[in-house]
């Protein structure tokens, strides 16, 4: 029997992992994160640009910051975002990180396998 330990990814807790890829399911987070990397868009223009309240995008943007993903800087009376570079490629680590262990999986199936 093969017991495999739970997988630390990078410096990264399991809590951190969660919130990471909770911010990038949805599908509005991933626009706005998208968005935000040719630029530094405010708050509130993001709010402009989807059928939803300005409330709602400020809850989007809170998510994306919570998990690492954007960070705000205030500039007059406007919330800048800005996409955090570093915790996309965290993102793209673990999912790395988590293709080698499956690999890894097959690669052993396939050698008990006739």
């Amino acid at each position: 029997m093969v017991t495999y330990n739970r997988m630390v990814v990078g410096e990264l807790e399991d809590a951190e992992v969660d919130r990471l890829f909770h911010a990038l399911a949805d599908g509005t987070r991933r626009d706005i994160l998208h968005r935000c990397i040719d630029g530094e868009p405010s708050v509130s223009r993001l709010a402009g640009l989807y059928p939803m309240s300005f409330a709602a995008v400020q809850k989007h943007v809170a998510v994306l910051e919570r998990a690492g993903l954007v960070a705000k800087r205030r500039q007059g009376r406007e919330q800048l975002v800005h996409t955090d570079a570093d915790a996309v490629a965290r993102a793209r680590g673990i999912l790395d990180e988590l293709e080698v262990a499956w690999r890894g999986r097959v690669e052993r199936m396939s050698e008990l396998l006739p």
